[in-house]
């Protein structure tokens, strides 16, 4: 690989098309470990808008699953089992997993990935204006790693979760490749 990155050549030549079976996978769910579900949900609701579409309980392993997307709250099934296979048939839906007792233990910190070593680095999310998206979040206390004009990459953001998970803030129409 040279110093520029993988050549769109090398890149083609990698990229093939997956057997016929992939056709109908798609990406359904990211988890984050959260240590206070209530910050988090709270977050990720009032703040980023996103709606629960269903919470699961595992008392004997001590853990829940908190489900969220962005779906129209009228559309989620009232039948348990009609909502399970709901929930897990939209797209790219946020799955917060929170252990039991792990908001009062200190000594349980959760990685964000992108302090060291680096692994896991965001989440995006996709907004009409980052903007205006970033001035509510000003508002609202949010934590921010990147405002919208800092750094060479403009008109994107990066705030923070509760946890310090990052999360890009973009607009799909002012994404532009940046050459040099």
């Amino acid at each position: 690989m040279s110093d520029k990155g993988l050549s769109d050549e090398a890149v083609a030549a990698v990229c093939k098309d997956g057997d016929p079976i992939t056709k109908d996978f798609m990406m359904q769910q990211t988890m984050l470990r959260v240590k206070d579900p209530n910050k988090s949900l709270d977050f990720y609701t009032r703040i980023l808008g996103m709606t629960l579409l269903q919470k699961f309980d595992f008392p004997s392993m001590r853990f829940s699953l908190f489900f969220l997307g962005y779906e129209d709250k009228k559309e989620i099934p009232a039948d348990v089992k009609e909502k399970t296979a709901w929930t897990f048939s939209r797209r790219a839906t946020l799955e917060l997993t929170h252990n039991w007792g792990s908001e009062s233990d200190d000594s349980q910190p959760y990685h964000n990935g992108n302090s060291d070593p680096r692994g896991f680095g965001h989440i995006g999310i996709a907004v009409p204006d980052v903007y205006a998206a970033c001035k509510l979040f000003e508002e609202q206390g949010v934590t921010f790693v990147k405002k919208p004009d800092d750094g060479k990459m403009k008109g994107l953001a990066f705030i923070q979760d509760p946890d310090g998970y990052w999360i890009e803030i973009l607009s799909p129409n002012n994404m532009v490749p940046i050459t040099s």
